[in-house]
């Protein structure tokens, strides 16, 4: 994981591509083909048989989403930054 200092657009992108990348090795492992997110979920609860695969599954979708969530703040704050700054 990433620290706080190093918390970039460009660096949570990196982090987003190597959890994708993990993440799809499971999923065609496991062929976890679903129609949407939420059924990827319940058919890895199903199909993954390895409790470590099942436990790092989980890590994935976690991470995935903790730095979804701080690249979404970044992105907002600097547009926010970049229109407090315009001038009107």
């Amino acid at each position: 994981m990433l620290k706080a200092n190093q918390l970039t657009i460009t660096n949570i992108r990196n982090e987003l591509n190597k959890i994708s990348d993990e993440m799809l090795i499971l999923i065609k492992k496991y062929n976890l083909m679903a129609n949407s997110q939420l059924e990827v979920v319940e058919m890895a609860r199903q199909n993954i048989t390895d409790q470590k695969d099942y436990i790092r599954f989980l890590e994935l979708s976690l991470e995935g989403r903790i730095y979804g969530d701080a690249a979404e703040a970044l992105e907002k704050a600097t547009v926010s930054q970049n229109e407090s700054q315009k001038p009107h």
